[in-house]
């Protein structure tokens, strides 16, 4: 027996969405697929937040940091990555999430979700073409970067335990990995 996985499309993940179907739901649509996301542990939820407060210092009014919120990307997929640093829109965010060219990049803090992350949504954030993914390894205290974004997986993976990174839409900004990942 064949199984055949039912694919959405983001206009009727919007319309489940808006028809209540999804409420008390914690899901996210990844490649035309409505994945459930594990709960936020308390290590997750402290230094997602940590991070996010250190960020909005550190860019002021160059970019928004946006935690936990949607984001629309082409390929089907509306993922709710824990931080994203976007363009600064205001009220067009009314109208839409931000898409790919408004996204600096994204930053997922991972525990049970590591896996996850590490395959599933790298995949679908380089195919998305997002120039820069960080992931948060909880358990080691790590930072994994990627960058390079071409054919649908991201073409440079460095992993930081400490020291400082540039992002790439921000050369002149030096984030500290410990306010990252262990603030």
């Amino acid at each position: 027996m064949t199984v055949t996985v039912a694919k959405w499309t983001i206009d009727e993940y919007h319309r489940m969405i808006a028809a209540g179907i999804l409420t008390d739901r914690r899901v996210e649509l990844l490649k035309g697929e409505i994945v459930e996301m594990p709960p936020e542990g308390e290590s997750h939820a402290y230094f997602s937040t940590e991070a996010a407060e250190y960020l909005i210092r550190l860019l002021g009014d160059r970019a928004m940091v946006r935690a936990s919120k949607p984001i629309t990307l082409p390929n089907d997929s509306e993922p709710e990555p824990d931080l994203a640093i976007v363009q600064r829109l205001g009220r067009e965010y009314l109208e839409h999430h931000p898409y790919p060219e408004n996204i600096f990049w994204l930053i997922e803090y991972s525990d049970s979700s590591l896996e996850k992350d590490l395959e599933t949504k790298s995949k679908v954030y380089a195919e998305a073409n997002i120039l820069e993914y960080w992931v948060v390894n909880l358990k080691k205290r790590q930072l994994i970067v990627f960058r390079d974004p071409q054919d649908g997986e991201y073409g440079s993976k460095s992993t930081l335990t400490g020291g400082t990174v540039y992002p790439l839409a921000f050369p002149n900004v030096a984030v500290s990995v410990n306010s990252i990942v262990s603030t």
